[in-house]
């Protein structure tokens, strides 16, 4: 087996890593072809990244020209802790009040773990009304655990 394939986690190991983490890196593309690169909180809504921003943020603005994203999930600080993935795909907006609502208390449970939802949702209610919701369709994703090429065991 190649280090690549080694490496790479299981379709469950990347939905148990998206499940455990809180932040991402989301690149969108701005108008002149570079990339815009941001952290966000993120939920997940059936496995499938989701986020929100304001409406006239620079990503909202990149998204309604271009909706390709690549989403970066990463832990670990040395080299043979590290392990990550990263979701390409095309971000869809969501296009009912209700379904941003549902997003941003998805985003704000992750951003304040331990908080009830009642102390959260007047924050969502009052932020919700300027901003924009998105579920990333995957086209594409890559993966590494990088604790498995000191593993003794076999696949």
């Amino acid at each position: 087996m190649n280090q690549r394939a080694r490496i790479a986690m299981s379709d469950d190991d990347v939905a148990a890593f998206l499940e455990s983490s809180r932040k991402l890196q989301l690149a969108t593309i701005n108008p002149d072809g570079t990339p815009h690169l941001v952290t966000m909180f993120y939920g997940l809504d059936a496995g499938r990244i989701a986020f929100w921003t304001y409406t006239k943020a620079q990503k909202a603005r990149n998204l309604a020209r271009d909706p390709r994203v690549s989403c970066l999930i990463e832990a670990g600080d040395d080299y043979d802790q590290l392990r990550g993935v990263l979701v390409y795909g095309k971000a869809e907006p969501i296009a009912d009040r209700d379904g941003v609502m549902a997003v941003g208390m998805m985003v704000a449970r992750r951003m304040t773990p331990g908080v009830p939802d009642e102390l959260l949702s007047p924050y969502v209610e009052q932020t919700g009304r300027k901003r924009v919701a998105y579920v990333v369709e995957r086209t594409k994703v890559v993966s590494w655990d990088h604790r498995r090429l000191t593993s003794t065991t076999t696949d």
